[in-house]
């Protein structure tokens, strides 16, 4: 039962509590009242009593006298009272948003590095033979024989031997780049020019400081040219990385503070600011990665130095505030499925409803764009109950939606169309389109706000085609589902549309838009 529907059904039953919205049951009244309806099902309306033809209910009178043209709602100091209607004026303030974020701490990307072999040989010694050892700028890791290397070494000691006589200056610099090339560093080359030996040795040494966080070769190991050895990380600065989604982004900029916590270092906040926003966003998780660089160690209020461990989960707390704005409580604010709507007190009884367009929901407030002005008293506590009023009598809403396809169609045939959906969807999930095929004529649309439906010549044409259709079917039988007996699921991941939707009688869960290959991507929608 939806809460509005739940709350006109208080308003008749609170007869004894002075704000009845039905006058006592007698002849005069029941000749003044052109229309019956149900409290429950507002559109079930009838032109005598009667019963419900969904829940049983008895029919209640709608109230004989037309609503004004503003669509006010005017209530009984004594209803006022009861409900404990209260009211906040309308005004230009900041709004304030904690935003809450989990991610990581990893490294320092820009300061990551991949070692490679720049020459085919094998492994003879390794300096540095586990992973999470500390290395400085320039210390040995591993020395690699190689002939190749044996062999340049050779021709560079002949020319340096020769003379320039013999070879110019361009050619014995061009054996010198060979062997900087193969890997040779500028203090084994001095050393080579210095002895005139040549060597099938070479050394591979850190190029800067950092912690191995990779090692992929062990003493006596052949390699090849470009394959990888080690991988070293700079921990003296760590990234905070988490995951943003879309209506968090327009909080976030560069520069916020973030106050960082985890279990790793408990007790303490680290507080770094916001260095990158990602620009590109992930179109399957809806996110854009944003990242804030710590100090490792850090320091705790006592001076205490914590390090930060690599790759921990963190969480994070952005505390922001935008320049003022109009802006109102949230609790101000309904959305009865037509858009969102505030109660303006015109004076102490009576309440005109607005349709607002609302901008940036922050702790306490929402932002307003229009809809509102500066200065209006609007309700904050009790508007639920004054649109319960509204409803059942026909006080006209804003920019009211038509009715709901689903309640221009009766029990059996939103059961039937159900029926249909749900062998449908359980032939697509079971990868069988010879099924589905047989099913495919009894899929006519019953209404015209669905979208139309292809067979296609293979599963894959036949679930793009059934994606739109199952969503829009599902979407229709949603306010009664609970009802019917049904259940609707959701996949985040559907070709289409990344939230295509399907009807199912029981779990578990089958996905007719991936069937067996992703049987159980989805979830239940309340």
């Amino acid at each position: 039962m939806s809460a509005r529907l739940f709350l006109s059904l208080l308003f008749v039953s609170f007869t004894g509590s002075g704000f009845a919205v039905a006058a006592p049951h007698d002849h005069a009244h029941e000749s003044a009242a052109a229309v019956y309806q149900c409290p429950m099902h507002p559109w079930i309306r009838s032109d005598h009593p009667g019963k419900c033809t969904i829940c049983g209910m008895d029919l209640v009178a709608a109230s004989a006298t037309a609503p004004s043209a503003e669509g006010l709602v005017s209530l009984s100091a004594a209803s006022v009272s009861v409900i404990g209607v209260q009211t906040a004026t309308v005004t230009r303030q900041p709004l304030t948003r904690t935003l809450r974020v989990t991610g990581r701490i990893d490294d320092d990307d820009t300061r990551h590095r991949i070692l490679s072999a720049r020459v085919p040989g094998r492994v003879e010694k390794l300096f540095v033979n586990f992973v999470g050892a500390p290395v400085e700028a320039g210390a040995p890791l591993a020395t690699l024989w190689s002939a190749e290397l044996l062999t340049a070494e050779r021709v560079y000691v002949e020319r340096l031997k020769a003379g320039p006589l013999v070879y110019p200056a361009a050619e014995l610099a061009a054996a010198r780049e060979q062997l900087q090339q193969l890997g040779l560093a500028e203090p084994d080359l001095a050393e080579l020019e210095k002895s005139r030996t040549p060597s099938a040795y070479v050394t591979v040494r850190a190029p800067s400081a950092g912690t191995v966080v990779a090692k992929s070769v062990y003493e006596g190991q052949y390699v090849q040219a470009s394959d990888r050895l080690f991988e070293i990380a700079d921990f003296s600065t760590m990234w905070f990385v988490f995951d943003a989604y879309a209506p968090d982004l327009p909080w976030l900029r560069t520069g916020l503070p973030v106050e960082v916590t985890t279990d790793a270092v408990p007790g303490e906040v680290i507080t770094a600011p916001i260095e990158f926003i990602d620009p590109n966003f992930d179109e399957m998780t809806q996110t854009a990665r944003v990242r804030a660089v710590l100090p490792n160690p850090h320091y705790s209020v006592a001076g205490v130095a914590h390090r930060l461990p690599h790759r921990v989960y963190a969480e994070g707390r952005v505390l922001v505030e935008t320049p003022a704005v109009l802006a109102l409580p949230r609790s101000a604010v309904l959305n009865p499925g037509t858009g969102p709507v505030a109660y303006v007190a015109v004076d102490d009884h009576t309440f005109a409803p607005r349709a607002v367009q609302l901008g940036r929901t922050g702790d306490a407030l929402v932002e307003i764009l229009s809809g509102l002005s500066e200065g209006d008293r609007v309700v904050t506590q009790g508007n639920l109950l004054i649109d319960a009023q509204a409803q059942l009598s026909h006080a006209p809403a804003p920019a009211a939606a038509p009715p709901s396809p689903s309640a221009t169609l009766s029990d059996a045939a939103l059961l039937d169309l159900a029926n249909r959906a749900i062998d449908a969807a359980d032939a697509l999930a079971s990868d069988d389109y010879a099924r589905y095929q047989k099913l495919f004529p009894t899929l006519a649309t019953p209404d015209a706000t669905l979208p139309s439906l292809e067979l296609g010549t293979s599963l894959t044409e036949a679930r793009r085609s059934f994606e739109p259709w199952s969503t829009a079917v599902a979407t229709l039988l949603q306010p009664q589902h609970t009802r019917l007996g049904v259940k609707i699921f959701q996949c985040p991941m559907s070709p289409v549309s990344q939230k295509g939707r399907w009807v199912q009688r029981s779990l578990p869960l089958k996905n007719p838009f991936f069937g067996a290959a992703m049987p159980d991507c989805g979830n239940e929608v309340p």
